[in-house]
């Protein structure tokens, strides 16, 4: 029987064992269970489980789906929007890597947990890679190096590629979206002396931080405070600020809040200068925030290298959708070398049960995930967005940027360009959303973008 059986109803999909008692993990057993067992049927088995648990990391709705729609048939859905054809093919792929020693860029927020945990966690090493993770100061700088190939490959915020591959803010470079790192994980946190404000209706005049301009930081402030009926360019500041100077800015009354990454927004509760306005899951519930990514250039230039990337960082995501291994991890990223923040504070980002600055303790255990598949719909919002507010003029291919850009969902092209089979995507990679009870249908997004009382487009 093989070790990883994801489309059983009957079966659980991972054991915190392993599945005969005779081993300390599943991992153990596997490897000894794939000496029996043909070892390209295995490795397909443990994608397709490594999928299957993020999206369904509750065991329950997983069996569910799969008793309400049979194996075949949740295999056949699944393969509509997920490469798993072409995510088998980079798991048996025995070509030598063409670049063993990466460097790759990060900004220490916890939404960078898959591709930082993949360095104390060995996921890199198990793949036959040695990556140095370099701690960047801001994403100016992250852009500029990837601009300059300093690094191989980043963590972005997921607008970046898009925004670079459209030559916005730097000259035009074609960079490509391998996964969505994390999805909610932000805040819009207000100073103390803010308590009294909390109707965004109140914060005209008010200095708000952001951390690129190319973020869904931006565009979810923006949106906020447009739906409040304040116009983001005329009634509030804006300021780009790195997000590892907010919090200091916000101690010294530079700023009156911030729309940022964690850690930084429990770091300033932690800190007792601001509390926690709003998590942006409550803006919108399962929005993209930042993604793991590099240039069509290296891709092309090194296939096997970028499937063994791909791997470690969809294994690392998958182990990190489980709220039972945020303990470790917090444990591990909080080190000096990487976050450089107290622990208890990356805990209560993780876990979900943090402190609000506001007297309450809070419990929400999806306040950020890592689900790391890239939607076109999620690059089609925010070219909507981008339009919205003046950074792109005229008419925008939404269709061809989105698919272009967000690597996963076209895969028929560039897991091509690795010899990786690739499975037919059809009209699949669309799904609609709801940002503040407003929905947004992809299909429809220049429709989407007139209908808003305010706007720059």
């Amino acid at each position: 029987m093989s070790t990883y059986d994801p489309f059983n109803p009957d079966r659980p999909l991972f054991f915190s064992g392993c599945s005969c008692g005779r081993h300390a993990s599943d991992l153990e057993h596997a490897q000894e269970a794939q000496a029996k067992i043909d070892a390209e049927q295995a490795s397909a088995n443990f994608i397709e489980a490594s999928l299957v648990k993020a999206l369904f990391p509750e065991e329950n709705r997983r069996r569910a789906f799969l008793k309400s729609v049979g194996a075949g048939g949740a295999l056949s859905v699944l393969s509509g929007f997920l490469p798993i054809g072409a995510l088998q093919a980079m798991a048996q792929d025995k070509g030598t890597i063409e670049k063993k020693d990466l460097k790759i860029g990060f900004i220490p927020i916890t939404c960078a947990t898959p591709l930082i945990m993949s360095d104390p966690l060995g996921f890199y090493k198990k793949q036959g890679l040695n990556v140095t993770l370099n701690k960047t100061a801001g994403w100016a700088l992250i852009r500029d190096k990837m601009l300059s190939k300093e690094h191989d490959a980043s963590h972005f915020l997921s607008p970046m590629p898009i925004a670079m591959s459209m030559g916005l803010g730097s000259d035009p470079a074609q960079m490509r979206v391998a996964t969505i790192q994390n999805v909610n994980g932000q805040a819009i946190v207000l100073a103390n002396k803010h308590k009294d404000k909390r109707d965004p209706k109140m914060w005209k005049g008010m200095k708000f931080a952001i951390p690129f301009e190319y973020s869904m930081h931006n565009f979810l402030l923006r949106y906020y405070v447009a739906q409040a009926g304040l116009d983001p360019d005329k009634d509030i500041q804006l300021r780009v600020t790195p997000p590892p100077e907010m919090v200091a800015n916000l101690r010294a009354g530079n700023i009156d809040g911030f729309l940022g990454p964690d850690p930084f927004n429990q770091r300033a509760v932690y800190d007792e200068i601001g509390f926690i306005h709003i998590l942006t899951k409550d803006i919108w519930d399962g929005h993209p925030c930042c993604a793991f990514g590099t240039s069509e250039e290296f891709i092309k230039q090194n296939p096997n290298t970028f499937a063994a990337l791909y791997r470690a960082v969809l294994n690392a995501s998958t182990m990190a959708r489980d709220p039972a291994n945020r303990p470790l991890i917090a444990k591990v990223i909080s080190t000096p070398n990487y976050l450089n923040q107290p622990e208890t504070v990356v805990m209560q980002v993780l876990t979900g049960k943090f402190a609000d600055g506001l007297g309450n303790i809070q419990n929400v255990p999806d306040r950020i995930d890592f689900n790391p598949i890239p939607w076109y719909s999620m690059a089609t919002w925010m070219l909507t967005q981008m339009q919205r507010w003046g950074y792109v003029k005229g008419d925008v291919n939404y269709k061809d940027i989105s698919e272009k850009v967000f690597l996963l969902t076209d895969a028929k092209k560039y897991m091509g360009e690795t010899g990786i089979a690739v499975p037919p995507l059809a009209k699949a990679g669309y799904k609609k959303d709801k940002i503040m009870g407003k929905e947004f249908d992809p299909s429809q997004p220049a429709a989407y973008l007139k209908s808003f009382a305010i706007s720059k487009s």
